[in-house]
């Protein structure tokens, strides 16, 4: 049985901006805002921040911190306004909040930290909670008073993807009747050093699925959608007439804590369980977002994955080229790129050095925004540490 969710209002924010017509331009033309240079000790690395000055104090006191910012930066458009409709006709308790985030307070800590050493306390007003992964979620439910089911996940890499099954499993169950469903994440200084740590961090910006890709670029990020099981037009942003999301797909396959499965194979099987969900074949698919991180490990399993699937018939890119790696806001982030492609019928550039691996399957890359025919389907992947792989297929009609 198809479960749809439907899209009524979908909003981000990222270092491209929140604005829809400006983030359609960077995306038709595959360029950004230059990355800021960041000194992570031994290494300087580019890092695709958002201006601090550019995000506004949160107006509840308590929760104001970077990521809190960020996340009412990405609420305070028309997803306010929907919000606030949804709690309205269907009440606080039947509205629920599935949220994807990995940083959160990290960069509290650590200055606490700092002050701890220095000063033997730590600073007033500090509180562990700050680094929990719900923060950023209790922050949204205060803000909206909404007392419905909240879920944060942590998955890594697929956090805010892995939020979208949930809330259609809450949804079809008549948890609740909305969900506000994203995620959101920063690149902070603990979080540079500990991909550092891996090697996984560029030196340049990143070039995803090239022969000389050496990595990826961090980047801050979140998005969020209002979905709900049926349709109501009283509900719908004009902006989202039509969206929908059609399928799901999940695969674990854990064969390394930090490595994805060589083979591809968890990979495709989260894109193959989400079109066999949404009732499609692959040839119908007109885009594929890839999770196209820029290191060697991924790009080679996603390369494989997407070929065994798609055999080279559909035409794929990475965003992260253009916003960097938002972690756990991901997943989100790029499925509301995802949805403008759908929406305004475009395909989001690729941008690299256009130098192919030769030990690689080759992909369709996109080189030029046009659709060559209308697109009524998109995909988009997530693959995290751990083997947890997410595939959420997009419906335009």
């Amino acid at each position: 049985m198809i479960q749809p969710m439907y899209v009524n209002d979908f909003s981000f924010y990222c270092n491209l901006g929140g604005d829809t017509k400006q983030v359609i331009e960077f995306l038709k033309s595959g360029t950004h805002p230059p990355f800021q240079k960041v000194n992570a000790g031994e290494f300087i690395h580019p890092v695709a921040l958002i201006d601090t000055q550019s995000l506004s104090e949160v107006p509840l006191k308590k929760y104001d911190n970077r990521i809190n910012r960020l996340s009412y930066k990405a609420l305070s458009g028309s997803m306010f306004h929907s919000i606030q409709k949804a709690v309205k006709k269907f009440g606080s308790h039947r509205v629920g909040i599935f949220l994807g985030s990995c940083d959160n307070g990290s960069e509290a800590s650590l200055n606490a930290l700092r002050y701890l050493k220095k000063e033997g306390a730590f600073p007033k007003g500090y509180v562990l909670e700050q680094q929990c992964a719900h923060y950023p979620l209790n922050f949204i439910a205060d803000f909206f008073h909404i007392d419905g089911i909240c879920e944060v996940h942590s998955t890594a890499c697929a956090s805010s993807a892995s939020a979208f099954i949930s809330a259609r499993e809450s949804l079809y169950s008549g948890h609740v009747d909305a969900a506000i469903v994203g995620g959101v994440d920063i690149a902070s200084l603990p979080v540079i050093l500990g991909f550092q740590s891996l090697e996984a961090l560029s030196l340049e910006d990143t070039n995803p699925f090239s022969k000389n890709r050496s990595g990826l670029t961090l980047g801050d990020g979140a998005s969020f959608f209002l979905l709900t099981r049926e349709f109501f037009s009283d509900l719908e942003n004009e902006n989202c007439k039509g969206l929908s999301i059609l399928g799901v797909g999940e695969s674990a396959d854990a064969s390394h804590i930090t490595a994805p499965r060589s083979d591809g194979e968890g990979a495709y099987k989260a894109m193959e369980n989400a079109l066999l969900d949404a009732a499609i074949e692959p040839s119908q698919i007109g885009y594929v977002n890839l999770h196209g991180t820029g290191t060697k490990l991924n790009d080679a399993m996603e390369s494989i994955a997407v070929s065994k699937l798609f055999q080279n018939h559909v035409e794929v890119s990475s965003t992260k080229a253009l916003t960097g790696h938002t972690l756990g806001a991901a997943g989100a982030l790029e499925l509301s790129f995802s949805s403008l492609a759908l929406k305004h019928q475009f395909l989001p550039v690729h941008l690299f050095d256009g130098v192919l691996d030769p030990g690689l399957p080759q992909l369709n890359f996109v080189s030029h925004s046009s659709c060559k025919k209308e697109m009524n389907y998109a995909i988009s992947n997530s693959f995290a540490f751990g083997g947890c792989n997410v595939s959420l297929v997009l419906k335009y009609e």
